[in-house]
This record gives C-alpha cells, structure tokens and sequence, in this order.
C-alpha cells in the first residue's frame, strides 16, 4: 500500500513534460508517416488501437521488467543509461543529417511488426525508457508513454491526411529540430549517469 502511495506521491507535471518530450522525439511518430503510408499502400490497412496498445504495453513492461533483466545479465541501471545516451546519440544524428545508420525492418504483419515494434518500441525508445528511470518517476514516464501512444494512435489513423497537410518540407524541418533535442538529450544522459558509474567502479 505504501509503495502505491509512493508512486502517485512522485506525480510531476514537469517530469511529465519533459519525458513526453523526450519519448515524442525518440518514436519520432511524425516523421515515420511516409514509411507509415508506404505500408499501408502495401498491405492495406493498419489496425492503429492494436499497434498502438501493443506499443504501450511493451514500452511500460520493459520500464518495470527491464531493470531485472540487466540485472540477470549482470548490467546497472547507469550503464545502460550511458549506453542509451548513444543509441540516443546515433538516433539524433540520423535525425540531423538525413542519414541511415540503423537498417529498417519489414514485415507483412503490419499492425504489431513493424509498426507496433521496432518502428514505435523499438531499440531506441525501449533504451531511452529505462534510460529515462534513472532521472524520473516511474508515474511520470508511464503516463508520457500512454500520452505517445495516443499521439501514435491518431498519427496511424489519419497518416495519409497528415502527410498531405504538413508536406515533405514540414516534416523535414521537424525531423532537424527534434534531433537537435534529442542531441542534447544523450549529452545529458551521458553526463549525468557516467559519473556514477565511474564511482560504482572506484567502490568496486
């Protein structure tokens, strides 16, 4: 009952902010709405509620769950936040500079693969999640993640609407511009979090 209690104590619309933001530029929902209309075209239609949901759910269990499994294969919290500061990093370079570093995925199981993972939970937001609990309250990442998912949610519904209404140049400067905080965020990832982890070691 106390830790339930402790859990809503840490509410903070701040943190909320801060981590919906951080989540909203890693997914990057926006600028996957070409390669969302190109699936689409494909397979025809895209169940946005089950991608959507089946994203959530995955982002928030390996928020909770995540932490055991590093510990099974013997890695802390602070390092794997340092190693998500680089996934991080690389994601904001691709973001910046139009490059492709990491290589997509195709599937015709569209609805869960590949929207639902890796293009919505993939590598990086599952990184940045557990990333993120180092910092922040578990309440105010769960409840940034639920709000993604709506965001996810109306983006897979009207994705071929949005991306006539923003056109190609909209989308691209938004791309720049979310890379260029996601850039700083890895920075802080990366300062915040080595530190301690160079202090486990001393311990050690």
């Amino acid at each position: 009952m106390n830790s339930i209690i402790t859990f809503f104590e840490k509410f903070s619309i701040n943190q909320i902010g801060t981590t919906f933001a951080v989540l909203f530029a890693v997914i990057d929902i926006l600028g996957s709405i070409p390669i969302i209309v190109g699936i689409r075209s494909k397979v025809g239609h895209i169940q946005s509620e089950k991608a959507s949901i089946a994203a959530g759910i995955l982002m928030i269990s390996f928020l909770f769950f995540g932490t055991k499994i590093l510990k099974l294969v013997g890695v802390d919290v602070q390092s794997f936040a340092v190693a998500g500061a680089f996934v991080i990093f690389v994601i904001a370079l691709e973001m910046i500079l139009g490059i492709e570093i990491q290589k997509g995925v195709e599937s015709n199981s569209a609805s869960i693969v590949p929207i639902a993972f890796p293009l919505v939970a993939g590598a990086g937001s599952l990184t940045t999640v557990l990333s993120l609990r180092s910092q922040y309250a578990d309440i105010n990442i769960v409840i940034a993640i639920i709000l993604n998912m709506l965001i996810v949610y109306l983006v897979l519904k009207f994705a071929g609407k949005l991306e006539k209404w923003l056109g190609p140049a909209v989308l691209s400067v938004l791309k720049k511009v979310f890379g260029v905080i996601l850039l700083s965020i890895a920075i802080k990832l990366f300062t915040s979090n080595i530190g301690a982890l160079f202090m486990n070691e001393i311990k050690i």
